[in-house]
């Protein structure tokens, strides 16, 4: 049983990053070099992440019963083929008509058979005292594999090139990304076969794959005030994930790096991701994972009130880079803990699929407006003040998600 549960959050590891790496991590990595490429502006693209959104949304709230009634290991196999599938489309540099239509289905095909059927896997396999290490583990090998593909990528991107960087062509740029892309559906495809081959036919429950499908899990989580608070924690630590988009055009706009600069400055929140998640995690099992939050909201805040303030100039490049690794720490610490969330809100397992769905109906809402946001308000104040005003943005997200995360602490304690 130990050795399944290893391999099995090893392949959650893998595969949780993978099903995520065609719709955001190229353009998080390569944000300006897909800008140009694509031929689009912070405000097209930000509405291509807007309809993949609103079609997450529907999917979080239906797969939550999908997950209660069917193997994680047949839904999340076939989320990731289907999401390769796109992929190979991405990799022509289509339109950006196609490429929106091309974030709806990855709306669908990435969440509505993945996102709560991996959430339950976690949960089943994580131990009953050691959730937040679970959690915390997943996201950060979740974060290790992102960071070395980042890293690796943008080693490939610079090989590809026939010039240097600076002298590069937007012909040349658009050869060299769509060369990667091709690399990650393979990669996507490969994590597909671990799935399939290292997860079981069902988890170890009370039988609950036989139940048929139903909204009960959704009632009985729609009743906990938790749950609701657990939803605006997700939503503000989702803001800061979505900001960290901005790493890499932040370090190309205000530090005046090149493509090939840039994206090893956003890089390292890839590298900052593992270590501070599974930290995050271990520290919660031992301190109640609300507090934890509470540590990393201050943390995120902190970060992003120094950016938003606008004291970091060009030629202090390690400011710079000290101050995204510590507010990457925040941000990360809170993706591997907020699910953890659970064991203090005590949710049944047999309902965590549906409890899954709810909160992520609400909490990922990012994806359906953050987009949009983070391009309007770059493209109406070019430059430096732009990035100044999304990290404000960012800091009132932080407060208000540091007050839910002390309600929801004072709310999961036992009445006295």
């Amino acid at each position: 049983m130990k050795t399944r549960k290893t391999i099995v959050l090893i392949s959650l590891m893998i595969a949780g990053e993978m099903v995520f790496m065609l719709p955001f991590v190229v353009s998080r990595i390569f944000r300006p070099t897909f800008l140009k490429v694509f031929d689009v502006i912070n405000l097209e693209l930000g509405l291509a992440f807007s309809v993949y959104g609103m079609v997450a949304m529907v999917s979080y709230f239906a797969g939550g019963p999908i997950a209660d009634r069917y193997s994680p290991r047949k839904l999340m196999t076939f989320s990731l083929v289907v999401t390769a599938v796109g992929g190979i489309i991405m990799g022509f540099i289509p339109s950006l008509f196609t490429l929106t239509l091309l974030y709806a289905f990855w709306g669908l095909s990435t969440i509505l058979l993945y996102w709560s059927a991996s959430i339950k896997a976690i949960r089943a396999y994580g131990g009953e005292q050691t959730q937040g290490r679970a959690f915390g583990m997943v996201d950060a090998g979740r974060g290790f594999v992102a960071a070395l593909i980042a890293s690796l990528s943008v080693l490939i991107l610079n090989s590809l090139l026939p010039v240097h960087a600076d002298n590069a062509s937007i012909d040349d740029l658009s050869k060299a990304l769509g060369q990667i892309i091709f690399i990650f559906v393979g990669l996507v495809i490969a994590s597909a076969v671990l799935v399939w081959f290292a997860f079981p036919k069902t988890l170890p429950t009370t039988g609950d794959t036989r139940r048929k499908l139903s909204l009960e899990g959704v009632k009985q989580a729609m009743k906990k005030k938790s749950i609701w608070l657990q939803a605006l924690i997700v939503l503000c630590a989702y803001v800061g994930y979505k900001c960290t988009d901005d790493f890499s055009l932040y370090a190309s706009d205000v530090m005046q790096m090149n493509d090939v600069n840039a994206a090893h400055v956003g890089t390292i929140s890839f590298w900052v991701r593992p270590f501070a998640a599974l930290a995050a995690g271990m520290l919660g099992d031992r301190i109640m994972h609300s507090k934890m939050a509470i540590y990393c909201f201050l943390i995120m805040l902190s970060g992003s009130v120094i950016i938003s303030s606008g004291i970091l100039k060009p030629g202090i490049e390690w400011v710079v880079i000290l101050t995204i690794a510590s507010t990457s720490v925040g941000i990360y610490g809170l993706r591997g803990i907020y699910f953890a969330l659970f064991q203090e809100s005590k949710i049944p397992l047999v309902y965590i699929g549906s409890a899954a769905g709810l909160i992520s109906v609400i909490g990922y809402t990012p994806d359906v407006f953050m987009g949009p946001l983070m391009g309007y308000v770059l493209d109406r104040s070019p430059g430096a003040l732009g990035h100044q005003h999304l990290f404000g943005i960012l800091a009132a997200f932080a407060i208000i998600g540091l007050f839910a995360t002390i309600m929801f602490k004072r709310n999961s304690l036992p009445k006295v």
